[in-house]
């Protein structure tokens, strides 16, 4: 019996490595993206706690120099929260570009494997069919011996 031999082979060794890094870098990506998304939702909670404190020293009495710190804060906090949400939108803009990556990385991989499998039944079909034909052979000389002649 003929051992298998696929010529791809090297290529879905080389598109499995691809697929392995694509993965890889898609799940960096969306590490990026949760802590993105946990900047975002830490400088929320500071800006909700910056505006419920200059709610309630509004209470009090106004302090001009008070107002004014209060507001240059607000703004800071506002401008923070900008800048985290522009960078969780460029990190699922990567995530998105990674996920497309791993995408056409697997196909790759999952054509070779076809091939592959199909190499692999082809080969198995001409085996049986081999061995099929030596037993089919061999019974016909056993029954050619046992024949009797006249």
């Amino acid at each position: 019996m003929k051992r298998f031999r696929f010529p791809l082979r090297p290529v879905g060794v080389l598109r499995a490595h691809r697929e392995l890094q694509a993965r890889q870098a898609l799940a960096a990506a969306l590490g990026l993206v949760a802590q993105a998304d946990a900047k975002v939702a830490a400088v929320r909670a500071r800006a909700a706690e910056l505006e419920r404190s200059i709610s309630e020293g509004r209470g009090t009495g106004f302090r001009a120099d008070l107002q004014v710190s209060f507001l240059q804060n607000y703004r800071r906090e506002r401008g923070a929260e900008v800048e985290a949400v522009r960078l969780a939108d460029l990190a699922r803009i990567e995530a998105a570009k990674r996920r497309q990556e791993a995408i056409v990385a697997n196909r790759n991989l999952k054509i070779v494997t076809r091939l592959e499998d199909k190499a692999r039944a082809a080969h198995r079909t001409e085996m049986l069919r081999a061995e099929q034909s030596e037993i089919d052979e061999r019974a016909a000389s056993a029954a050619a011996r046992q024949t009797p002649r006249l």
